[in-house]
């Protein structure tokens, strides 16, 4: 077994693979790769992945790319332990969520992040001019790079659907947990293990206004930090907040005044 992965350490599609990854206990050889430096554009990553996008996963000769492909091409190589459940039906409740989770919080949170934390960083090292050639070299996803062409950024429209999008991620995630302490309910799933990232991405970012009514989730969230593939996947440099001047522990006594409140 060799396993490679190009990834990126604050990515949540790449996260969402590091902790599956970790939850399977698969060793694998890691090839970081610098946004800043544009590495995921340069050819040799090209030839590999020729979207120009993380993570990818290399077994042995095969090239498995695309996150959500990896984590389900992980589940049927290597089935133990397994993160997807026997039934046949309860199987098919787990596809929806990850499509769900393609179509709806995936594409939404990249507006903030974008908004928040990298437009600001590219407005003070990029000229104009330097907006349109990154967008220009982009192999994918060209018409969203496009919006923050000469820094401008999203329009509040844009904005606005996003938090509407993550908001209904949020209450569907709490609806969800009634019935255990998973998504699914009693078994951990690469459901939890792909909406993650994306939810942890919210709380770094300080999108705190999406959980005041979400104890559970935030519940939900604690219980995952708890395993040790959390470490794992989350490594240091892994949160924007690590690159930021926001920090990620300021979120502590917020969120345990939220969970205790429905105690």
């Amino acid at each position: 077994m060799t396993l490679t992965l190009y990834h990126s350490a604050y990515s949540t599609c790449s996260q969402k693979v590091r902790l599956t990854l970790a939850e399977k206990g698969l060793e694998y050889t890691s090839n970081e790769l610098s946004f800043a430096k544009q590495e995921q554009l340069e050819p040799d990553y090209l030839k590999i992945n020729p979207n120009g996008v993380v993570p990818t996963l290399v077994d042995g000769d095969d090239v498995i790319m695309d996150s959500s492909v990896i984590v389900e091409y992980l589940e049927e190589a290597y089935p133990t332990p397994a993160l997807s459940p026997s039934d046949t039906v309860e199987r098919a409740k787990m596809r929806v969520w990850l499509r769900f989770m393609e179509e709806v919080p995936t594409k939404a949170v990249r507006i903030p992040s974008f908004q928040r934390v990298f437009l600001p960083t590219l407005r003070l090292v990029k000229r104009r001019s330097g907006f349109a050639k990154d967008t220009d070299q982009r192999t994918l996803r060209k018409g969203f790079y496009g919006k923050m062409n000469k820094g401008q950024g999203f329009s509040d429209p844009e904005i606005e659907e996003s938090n509407h999008h993550l908001r209904m991620t949020v209450e569907r995630i709490e609806k969800a947990l009634v019935i255990g302490p998973w998504v699914l309910g009693g078994q951990l799933t690469l459901v939890d293990l792909t909406l993650a990232p994306l939810i942890d991405r919210m709380l770094d970012m300080g999108c705190l206004e999406f959980f005041e009514d979400a104890p559970k989730t935030l519940e939900w969230m604690a219980r995952l930090q708890a395993r040790p593939s959390y470490d794992q996947a989350f490594y240091k440099g892994a949160r924007l907040s690590d690159r930021t001047e926001f920090q990620y522990a300021k979120l502590r006594n917020w969120i345990g005044g939220i969970v205790s409140k429905s105690a």
